[in-house]
């Protein structure tokens, strides 16, 4: 989304590690060339080619020399999910925080968040 204001590195690094939360991708699996994911996108091979060192450096994915990259093994990706939700969650109370919102106001957002993710995904009875 180039309206989004998100860098396209960003927005790609994200989406992976969305894609790893949510079990889309699968420990193993073969991630698209850095060409072949470039020109689906329709952005510049190079910044796939950033997305895809953010995402080793940070254990999501790693590479193969000559082979291609694939998605780490669940728990050094889970942990690396999970440390990138944290970083995320640090960057958003500090936005927050930055505009004026009181810590009170922060815990009753992150409450009704919360509340909110717990019904849409609430299993049916």
């Amino acid at each position: 989304n180039y309206k989004s204001g998100v860098p396209i590195c960003d927005q790609i690094v994200n989406g992976f590690v969305r894609m790893k939360a949510l079990g889309l991708v699968e420990s193993g699996e073969q991630l698209p060339s850095v060409r072949a994911l470039a020109m689906e996108l329709g952005v510049n091979p190079n910044t796939i080619q950033k997305a895809y060192q953010i995402l080793e450096t940070n254990g999501i994915i790693y590479s193969v020399k000559g082979k291609g990259s694939f998605i780490s093994d669940d728990a050094a990706a889970d942990t690396a999910v999970i440390m990138s939700a944290k970083r995320d969650f640090r960057a958003a109370v500090s936005a927050a925080a930055e505009l004026g919102l009181s810590q009170v106001a922060v815990s009753r957002l992150e409450k009704r968040i919360i509340n909110l993710l717990k019904e849409k995904y609430k299993p049916p009875c």
